[in-house]
């Protein structure tokens, strides 16, 4: 009996998500140009809201977002001219909770992004 309450304790320990709250700076590369986006997330329990910036393609809201793990996705909305275009971010959180690698995808097909991103506070 005890065997099993230690296992199911481990296994609630394994289960808890990452805390990502807060500001995150990151970089990334496209057409050999360097970018750099910032993040502010916040996190109530899965659901992850916030916003993020880059100088690129200004401010956006962060939308479905979720985090389970140490697993996050969300969705922004950019506006290339007068077209708006969805992208799909998931990222993984590294152990130390102070680092993100993300691969953004744009569902219309074309070219994937990734980015580095390192928490600030």
């Amino acid at each position: 009996m005890k065997r099993i309450l230690v296992l199911m304790a481990l296994c609630a320990s394994c289960a808890v998500a990452a805390d990502i709250s807060g500001n995150w700076k990151a970089t990334g590369e496209m057409g050999g140009q360097s970018m750099e986006r910032t993040f502010t997330f916040k996190v109530d329990g899965n659901k992850v809201t916030g916003e993020t910036t880059s100088s690129f393609a200004g401010k956006s809201e962060i939308t479905d977002g979720k985090i389970e793990g140490d697993t996050v996705t969300f969705t922004i909305t950019v506006n290339f001219g007068d077209s708006p275009m969805k992208l799909n971010y998931k990222g993984k959180v590294n152990a130390a909770g102070n680092e993100i690698h993300f691969t953004v995808e744009n569902p219309a097909g074309g070219n994937t992004i990734e980015w580095n991103a390192k928490k600030t506070s």
